[in-house]
């Protein structure tokens, strides 16, 4: 629990406090004295007095206060815990999901970034990623009125895994909304086109895409249809090995889909079973196998910390899924998620071997010919690291960055979709989100066209 004499402080201090589980059972009162530029923080008997100080010549002019004392009055906590356990993090006193836009920020404003890193205590291995993804988005990284992407949710799934926080459950119990959940999709696709104006790409998620019956999945293809007519990038969550099939494929390839995601997360066997999986890693390959004479660029999901995988396991998946040879792999860090079976069973996750797993993902992918290309973070990831796509050279995905960079606007449809509108005159970001429950979001679908309509007028 924190105290502090600026209340709007006490969240942004806490997302502090969450990088050290030890540190969440303290009572600790925080106090800014403006006319000193200082921080003091009581913990029990202890006090700690720090001096904020900007990182640079002129940083008060560029960042307005409550930005500046926010972000230093969290490395003065950070300091003092990371001194107190004995721990530095990979990010140090970094707690924003977007660290590529931190670096941005400072270009924009004339300045070198790497000071303001090191500042925050960030470790040369993620400085040195995070540069390394800034080179990568060259080419494709863009601020430009009009830009969108589209996105399409489809949230059913064979079977729900333990670490999923999206509203998806088995297609079993789903099924019976999906006629009508398809007639919902078609009216906000239609109301969705005089918005579209630069379409740079459009994105199928879910849930997963493919367990749709093919005649299904081939009347949401003609209902995004009209929407792309220039060609641009476009990627179908095909998702997991136990629902392909040709013909899903054919359909692909039939409405001019470019790029596809299997998403295996583990290729053990065990590991699959324990987070409720109804494939096996082979089956995985096999479904790799299928897709190949389609020609398509893919993405092959990992998941490092999975309950029970050990390091020599998960260095197994890593070595399986690059002789697969896929376009594009992401390695994602395990992350307890609200609604999360997981979550409910695990008060906290372990880190036990994770920065080994993570050192050894990039090691080899990186050996193998893979660049990161985009980065995020998330709250409650074990150990405090970090989600990052990896791409082989000149196959970026144009939605990942335009989503994970917010640098154009994502019109989004279906349950639990978040459409956002990039003013990017004035660095802001609106957003609207729909129902995450079906039910919920198939009686809601015309106020929801309503609402995204004036959004964007």
């Amino acid at each position: 629990m924190i105290r502090s004499n600026l209340p709007y402080l006490e969240p942004e201090l806490m997302d502090i406090i969450r990088l050290f589980p030890e540190a969440e059972e303290l009572e600790i009162f925080h106090e800014f004295i403006s006319a000193e530029n200082k921080n003091i923080f009581r913990i029990g008997e202890e006090e700690h007095a720090l001096k904020t100080t900007p990182v640079r010549e002129g940083e008060e002019r560029d960042y307005d206060e409550k930005s500046r004392i926010k972000r230093y009055s969290k490395l003065a906590l950070y300091r003092i815990l990371s001194k107190k356990y004995q721990k530095q993090l990979p990010w140090g006193a970094l707690t924003g999901i977007r660290p590529t836009k931190l670096a941005y920020r400072e270009q924009e404003l004339g300045h070198d970034y790497l000071p303001l890193l090191k500042a925050m205590e960030v470790s040369k291995e993620n400085i040195s990623l995070l540069s390394s993804v800034l080179k990568t988005q060259e080419g494709i990284y863009e601020k430009r009125a009009g830009n969108c992407d589209l996105y399409v949710s489809l949230p059913f799934c064979p079977t729900r895994c333990s670490y999923c926080s999206f509203i998806t459950a088995p297609i079993a119990s789903t099924k019976k909304y999906m006629r009508e959940y398809l007639n919902c999709l078609k009216r906000e696709l239609e109301s969705a086109k005089p918005l579209i104006q630069n379409l740079r790409s459009v994105y199928a998620g879910g849930g997963t895409p493919f367990v749709l019956e093919a005649d299904e999945l081939e009347e949401v293809f003609r209902m995004i249809a009209p929407l792309r007519t220039n060609g641009c990038e476009y990627t179908v969550e095909a998702g997991r090995a136990d629902v392909f099939t040709t013909e899903k494929l054919d359909l692909c390839k039939k409405y001019g889909v470019t790029r596809i995601c299997i998403n295996a997360q583990s290729f053990c066997d065990q590991t699959l079973e324990r987070i409720g999986r109804k494939h096996t890693g082979r089956d995985v390959e096999l479904a790799f196998e299928m897709a190949k004479p389609y020609g398509f660029i893919v993405n092959c999901d990992l998941i490092a910390g999975l309950t029970g995988e050990s390091v020599e396991e998960f260095a197994e998946s890593v070595d399986r899924a690059i002789a697969l040879n896929p376009e594009n792999i992401t390695v994602h860090t395990l992350c307890l998620k609200k609604g999360a079976r997981l979550k409910e069973e695990t008060a906290a996750l372990s880190d036990e071997g994770l920065e080994e797993m993570i050192s050894l993902s990039r090691k080899k992918l990186i050996k193998a010919g893979y660049e990161p290309y985009y980065l995020y973070r998330q709250k409650y990831m074990a150990g405090a690291h970090e989600n990052v796509g990896w791409t082989k050279k000149g196959y970026a995905s144009v939605y990942n960055i335009d989503v994970m960079e917010e640098t154009a606007d994502n019109i989004a449809v279906g349950a639990n979709a978040i459409t956002k509108r990039v003013v990017l005159g004035e660095g802001r970001i609106e957003r609207l989100g729909s129902p995450k429950d079906i039910p919920t979001y198939l009686n809601k679908v015309e106020q929801l066209i309503e609402e995204k309509n004036k959004l964007f007028s």
